[in-house]
């Protein structure tokens, strides 16, 4: 199983797609999701069911990439058929949408633990207004059912809300904040929304700057090209790095000064979360 140190990108495909799954890995995303949900018609399930099945043997990824399948959503015709058959393939776990009751995580933890894949980990999708509010105690009770990861999907929000989908995207900064302080309080990676218009690479990173302003490390991507956007916004840049060794050389000895400005402990921690983001963990 790949180790989930970092969530940058996660990349979804079409499950009915056997030639893009076979590429997902050459844009190099910390994760690939191929996905049975909302990228497959109703009448399609089970060909794209059989066709992930299939790719997923021959799938050619680094070992370090998260490979998940997002299945139908729990009570669906569909979902105990898409657990059993990821459970007897190399993928490290599924992606869950549209989280709204514990009870479906205890479900899918049944499941797996039927097929003896008490290690499959997942990702839960926080997109409906139920999902967004109860958020916390999902996540918390998640935590303990191998839920590793959580993001937020604005457009099922903003539906299921009957709510209007905006450029400035106002309409769904509660929603964000509220997930990604749920993650972090249940000790899980947070991922932000799609940016569903998958050649504007201006407002990719207008967004993921929002979502990395926000607190999030990462974001979900539909395209292969928004994930290079991605690891841009969410890999601290070399300059970032520079100034927070600054802040830790400044304060060894205590409060001191860097550039007039006091350093004290917030801007310590600050500067160690960079670092490891950074993958160069500084001095204790």
């Amino acid at each position: 199983m790949a180790e989930i140190a970092a969530l940058r990108s996660l990349l979804f495909v079409p499950g009915g797609r056997a030639d893009m799954i076979a590429k997902v890995g050459r844009s190099g995303p910390d994760g690939v999701v191929l996905d049975l949900e909302d990228a497959v018609a109703a009448g399609d399930k089970d060909t794209a069911r059989r066709t992930v099945v299939e790719a997923l043997a021959e799938l050619e990824v680094p070992a370090s990439t998260l490979v998940l399948v997002r299945v139908n959503v729990p009570g669906s015709p569909w979902f105990a058929d898409d657990v059993a058959a990821v459970a007897g393939t190399r993928a490290d776990g599924v992606v869950l949408p549209k989280l709204e009751r514990g009870g479906q995580l205890a479900e899918l933890q049944a499941l797996f633990a039927h097929h003896d894949r008490p290690d499959a980990v997942v990702v839960a999708g926080l997109e409906t207004a139920i999902g967004v509010a109860d958020s916390r105690e999902l996540l918390t009770a998640g935590a303990a059912m191998g839920v590793v990861a959580a993001y937020f999907g604005a457009e099922d929000y903003v539906a299921d809300l009957g709510g209007r989908r905006t450029a400035e995207g106002i309409e769904v900064l509660y929603a964000r904040s509220r997930v990604v302080l749920a993650a972090r309080l249940a000790g899980v990676i947070a991922l932000d929304q799609v940016v569903v218009a998958v050649h504007d690479d201006d407002a990719f990173l207008a967004d993921a700057e929002r979502a990395r302003a926000l607190g999030f490390p990462g974001k979900l991507c539909l395209h292969p090209r928004q994930v290079a956007l991605a690891h841009r916004v969410f890999t601290p840049s070399g300059e970032e790095v520079t100034h927070a060794r600054a802040v830790l050389a400044a304060a060894a000895d205590g409060a001191g000064l860097l550039d007039g400005e006091m350093i004290d402990d917030v801007h310590v921690r600050m500067a160690r979360a960079v670092l490891a983001r950074a993958g160069q963990p500084g001095p204790p």
